[in-house]
């Protein structure tokens, strides 16, 4: 086979047309998999990322609430999707760290049936108690749940640890009620039926600016910068800390250059300033990472939320 010398010169000049002839990615809308219901915080932070997110791809972001078993539905269904980039799944407190300790036999493995996209945002929970509360800060809680048997609510796993951290640093007898979810549980608390839980920073900070309940506490172990004003549980018991995160990934295996595409997408989306501000006012702070950190990130808080479920005696099941 030889190949003629005009062949040879005009090859440089086909590179841009077979570059082209190459698909783009995305081709196509990107589905969103929220392995939650409509109206969790975890849906409504990804349906006010998935327009700038469509912007930067160039194709529509698809929200896909899959609820079911803590999560497990719809972040399964993820992990067994083609690994093309064209299906992404939101990892959470929940599904993408809990439930490794909570749910037997868990049918995903987060950190080896995902490749890790980047973090995208964390809130914060905070303590409340009723506005009629004798409680006026966490050490005056304390010091009344000393006094006299006190009960907390919770709708998650996330709330029965803070609490039972909170019992167990505090060096206080607390008498858990559950709920089917937080809203539930912030009602009785409003209600004056229940003396105190650990709610999302959205659910619970209208119902503070109202009047309805008393912020004693945050999560977070440094000042949450949405809300400066309520110190940090840690100010009082050193080396608590406990958030709420979010992340993204796409099934093991979605070849690197789509991950570092849907990064960088990513990133830009969680940077722009309407973006910060709209869900700042939500109770969200958003925070890109690469891929690795957003791994590194998760392994840790595997390892951390185990720990934490296990001290506040939750068993799996």
């Amino acid at each position: 086979m030889t190949i003629s010398r005009r062949a040879l010169l005009a090859a440089p000049a086909l590179l841009p047309a077979l570059a082209q002839a190459q698909p783009a990615w995305p081709d196509r809308p990107v589905r969103l998999v929220v392995a939650f219901p409509a109206g969790s915080v975890t849906d409504t932070l990804m349906r006010h990322l998935a327009e700038p997110l469509g912007r930067e791809l160039g194709q529509p972001v698809i929200v896909d609430n899959r609820p079911g078993g803590s999560g497990v539905v719809g972040t399964d269904s993820v992990a067994r999707s083609a690994p093309d980039g064209l299906t992404w799944c939101v990892l959470s407190t929940t599904n993408g760290a809990l439930n490794t300790y909570l749910v037997p036999r868990l049918s995903y493995d987060p950190l080896k049936d995902f490749t890790p996209i980047g973090f995208v945002a964390e809130t914060a929970y905070v303590l409340v108690v009723p506005a009629e509360s004798p409680a006026r800060d966490l050490r005056g809680f304390l010091d009344l749940a000393k006094r006299r048997p006190l009960t907390f609510s919770h709708g998650n796993s996330s709330a029965l640890i803070a609490s039972a951290t909170l019992a167990r640093m505090g060096g206080v007898e607390m008498t858990a009620v559950p709920y089917r979810g937080g809203p539930e549980a912030l009602t009785d608390v409003i209600a004056g039926r229940i003396d105190s839980t650990w709610t999302d920073f959205a659910a619970g900070m209208p119902q503070v600016r109202e009047g309805k309940v008393r912020a004693l506490a945050v999560t977070s172990p440094q000042p949450f910068p949405l809300a400066p004003e309520i110190p940090p549980a840690a100010s009082l018991l050193p080396g608590y800390g406990l958030s709420a995160w979010f992340g993204m990934a796409a099934p093991a295996a979605t070849p690197a250059p789509i991950i570092a595409r849907a990064n960088a997408a990513m990133n830009k989306a969680l940077a722009a300033p309407d973006f910060i501000a709209k869900v700042g006012r939500l109770g969200y702070v958003p925070r890109g990472s690469t891929p690795e950190e957003f791994r590194t990130f998760l392994r840790a808080q595997i390892e951390e939320l185990t720990a934490r479920a296990k001290e506040a005696g939750l068993e799996p099941g």
